[in-house]
């Protein structure tokens, strides 16, 4: 199982790329779109999940995601672990094997690769 600092590391990646890019194509007066750039997390999520195994923060910081049955993570389980991550309180709430509610739900797992 990943340990927090890791995915804490791997978040703050994600949504810095997600920032750099909502800034490049969506900011106005100096200020970025912030539903711009949560839409922009959620899309990168959903797109790298099931491409390279994990989001461009989880693989520089060496994790995962694979689902709690084996195999393929399938095109499901991203969309539905990324819109529930996009709305942040899921990913507030651990069980004790600390996975999120959002991998829960989705029936994944993060872990160290």
């Amino acid at each position: 199982m990943a340990r927090p600092g890791r995915r804490i590391a791997a978040l703050a990646i994600d949504w810095a790329l997600a920032y750099a890019a909502s800034a490049l194509f969506f900011s106005a007066d100096g200020f970025v779109n912030g539903f711009a750039t949560t839409g922009l997390f959620v899309a990168l999520q959903i797109l790298f999940i099931p491409t390279i195994g994990g989001s461009v923060g989880h693989r520089l910081v060496g994790l995962y995601v694979v689902p709690l049955a084996g195999g393929w993570v399938g095109p499901w389980r991203p969309i539905v672990r990324s819109v529930l991550l996009g709305l942040v309180v899921p990913a507030l709430v651990w069980d004790s094997d600390q996975r999120g509610f959002h991998d829960k739900v989705a029936g994944t797992v993060l872990v160290r690769g």
